[in-house]
């Protein structure tokens, strides 16, 4: 079985966390606006948050990123973005059921934005029990996305 872990980010870890995002969320910015290098670095730049971020490792390897909040009457998963090389082997999934575990204890819903255009994560947080509440964002770029606790 993979051994997955989370370590906490520091601020040696900035270009280690683009390359990440980079590598998981490409193809889909391009989709939508483009990629522009200089704009993205700018937007990672504004929104690195070592003190909130957390990086996912597989088997002691750097494998991407998760950012939850933790709010009063929700868990926010703000980003979860794994590199392709360790996409499908059920980290993703092993991470969430973690999180609906921990939502479920303490009553809360989980909720999380997904991009419109990506396929393969929708179908994974259907398959985990996620339902689709509403498209948001210019152009019905996103979804929301939501579990509610079992009474």
């Amino acid at each position: 079985m993979t051994a997955i872990g989370l370590r906490l980010v520091t601020t040696a870890d900035e270009e280690r966390c683009f390359e990440l995002h980079e590598a998981a969320m490409r193809p889909y910015v391009e989709q939508i606006w483009g990629w522009d290098q200089e704009a993205q670095r700018a937007f990672h730049a504004h929104a690195f948050s070592p003190d909130r971020w957390q990086i996912v490792t597989c088997d002691g390897q750097d494998a991407g990123m998760l950012h939850v909040e933790h709010r009063p009457a929700e868990i926010y998963l703000s980003r979860i973005e794994l590199h392709p090389d360790h996409q499908g082997r059920g980290i993703g999934s092993r991470l969430i059921r973690t999180l609906l575990d921990q939502a479920r204890r303490e009553g809360k819903d989980l909720t999380l934005d997904v991009l419109a255009i990506n396929q393969r994560a929708r179908a994974l947080y259907l398959r985990l029990g996620l339902h689709q509440v509403a498209p948001h964002g210019e152009n019905n770029i996103k979804i929301r996305m939501s579990a509610r606790p079992l009474p």
